[in-house]
């Protein structure tokens, strides 16, 4: 729940003794259509297509927020074993505002984290592959509070027990009965810009707004085809920079995701050349490139930007996971890291 103290709002956690409530409500859209056609226009990497999947799963409608990630926190980051938290998120000049502060003194849970008013409903950053794979398992292990450990971060979907490094995050793939997870390249480039009732048949849009034509960066609810995104200026400047999830409320993709063009970067499974995970998506001081369907890109999955953030995915087990293997996860030239 939130509750307003100040200038901050405070993510209350659920219990340890109420493992299976929901402290965080992750809205899904279905993406239905599966065994479409992949996307053959933008090969990429060896990689002749993108978006072909072969099952119907859940995507997030809008990207983790600053407020989910907040309750996240409240409930395994008493002690920051693995990073979850960074300072820039806070001091940084494009943080989403989300401060740790010293708690009641509690042994063995000394930190508690805070969002500032009107940031709780802006996408999270400042978050890595990592970060984002623990939140997942979070979710998969029923949102539990306590140590980040197997029964809360550490296992789930994803078998991570203390993988931290490049090295160790690269190895780490999605497990045969994962239910929430970092979404495949292929889940995540399906939901933004496949269409199923495309005019003359369907088929892949360029931008994520349903649309071949650039989206205009202008904060518009009633726009048809906008985003947050630099051209020629910011959509919204300091302090905020991004825009309030599903703030274009008429620019969402064919199957009703929000801000999958613009805002931050969204991190995906793909593994390139063994050294990178796949962003896709673009962000708020990166240009229209970046949203377009051929922008794909990667980083290392230790790095922490504030360009970056992420959505999840949501698949039935266990057959969506048995037959994955046969859609592949995409791989990408790399094109640049991203900076501060």
């Amino acid at each position: 729940m939130l509750k307003g103290i100040g200038q901050f709002v405070i993510v209350a956690a659920v219990c340890a003794c109420a493992v299976t409530a929901s402290a965080v409500n992750i809205e899904t859209v279905t993406v239905g259509n599966p065994g479409n056609a992949g996307d053959t226009r933008y090969p990429s990497g060896g990689v002749p297509s993108f978006g072909r999947v072969r099952y119907t799963y859940q995507m997030g409608k809008y990207d983790v927020t600053a407020g989910q990630y907040t309750a996240f926190l409240n409930a395994v980051a008493g002690v920051d074993t693995y990073g979850l938290y960074t300072t820039y998120m806070w001091s940084g000049s494009t943080g989403c505002k989300i401060e740790r502060y010293i708690g009641d003194g509690t042994p063995g849970n000394p930190y508690h984290y805070r969002v500032a008013n009107d940031w709780a409903n802006r996408p999270v950053n400042y978050v890595s592959w990592g970060d984002a794979a623990r939140f997942a398992n979070w979710l998969y292990n029923g949102q539990p509070t306590g140590p980040q450990g197997l029964a809360t971060t550490e296992d789930g979907s994803y078998y991570l027990n203390g993988a931290t490094s490049d090295a160790a995050l690269m190895a780490v793939t999605r497990k045969a009965n994962a239910t929430w997870a970092i979404p495949t390249e292929d889940e995540w480039y399906k939901a933004a810009y496949y269409d199923p009732a495309k005019p003359g048949g369907a088929g892949y849009w360029d931008y994520p707004t349903r649309s071949n034509t650039v989206p205009s960066n202008v904060l518009d609810p009633n726009g048809t085809n906008n985003a947050n995104f630099f051209n020629n200026g910011y959509t919204i400047g300091a302090p905020y920079f991004r825009t309030e999830v599903g703030a274009f409320a008429a620019s969402p993709g064919a199957y009703g995701t929000y801000d999958q063009g613009g805002n931050v970067f969204q991190w995906n499974e793909a593994n390139t050349v063994g050294s990178y995970r796949g962003l896709r998506g673009g962000m708020f001081y990166g240009g229209e490139v970046n949203l377009h369907a051929s922008g794909g890109y990667d980083d290392s999955p230790t790095v922490e930007y504030s360009g970056i953030g992420f959505r999840v995915s949501e698949v039935p087990e266990p057959t969506s996971m048995a037959i994955l293997a046969l859609g592949g996860v995409g791989m990408l030239v790399r094109r640049r890291g991203l900076g501060r």
